[in-house]
């Protein structure tokens, strides 16, 4: 073989070789573009992608407003606290103004529930007597006074008790200097079998509030006694 002929070969040779190199290059080049690492895939969505299947997208999310800000819920509405109206401190009473039926007496002497479960009228029949055991006037709760309405001698301190009307005043002087005034709200009779325990002696409203207790009714001779009660309830104003 020729000088001539070894160089041709040796030139085909080299130009082979280049061109496998270079197709080698572009397949390498392409490779590592596919290769290129994207996003990591969030867990749990690989199991979503079937060989038979095409990848299926994620929910896109909600758009947001890049110019807005979170608002805090606004709190609830707090409930307005229970107006008990004027409250005063204990104090015992002392005297007792009723203008409207024409009482005004310091005469008051302390009552308490007998065995019967009865508040019995005060023994003098000129005086008005108040349940210790109960609030005093002007505290919260019902105060309970009593008197009699009439004795041997005439009319006694709650004769005219049953006249009084809603919006008349009642004013108690309290052993502290204070005055305990009160306005009438009902005045009411009923059966002394069918007395309202609850509703004189019980806190029904939450407030400071007045009974005033005397006798009504017919005369019952055979006891001696009449057959119902007067009461008269009222609220504290001042």
């Amino acid at each position: 073989m020729s000088v001539t002929a070894r160089n041709d070969g040796r030139r085909r040779l080299l130009a082979t070789a280049a061109v496998v190199l270079a197709c080698l290059g572009a397949v390498a080049l392409v490779v590592g573009l596919r290769g290129q690492a994207g996003p990591p895939m969030p867990p749990g969505e690989a199991a979503e992608i079937s060989s038979a299947e095409p990848k299926r997208s994620r929910e896109p999310e909600p758009a947001r407003d890049a110019g807005s800000t979170a608002v805090a819920p606004s709190p609830a509405p707090q409930q307005p606290s229970a107006d008990f109206g004027p409250i005063m401190d204990a104090a015992s009473p002392v005297g007792i103004t009723i203008t409207a039926i024409e009482v005004d007496t310091t005469a008051l002497v302390p009552l308490t529930v007998g065995p019967d479960g009865v508040l019995p009228a005060p023994t003098d029949f000129a005086t008005v007597g108040w349940h210790v055991r109960g609030p005093n006037p002007g505290q919260l709760g019902p105060a309970v006074l009593a008197a009699h309405v009439d004795g041997p001698d005439g009319p006694a301190a709650f004769y005219r008790l049953g006249e009084l009307t809603a919006g008349d005043e009642v004013s108690i002087a309290r052993d502290d200097g204070t005055v305990a005034r009160f306005v009438i709200d009902a005045v009411n009779r009923y059966a002394k079998d069918d007395f309202p325990t609850s509703q004189v002696y019980g806190d029904t409203t939450g407030r400071a509030e007045i009974r005033l207790i005397t006798c009504g009714g017919a005369f019952d001779r055979s006891t001696g006694h009449y057959v119902d009660n007067i009461v008269v309830f009222g609220h504290l104003i001042g």
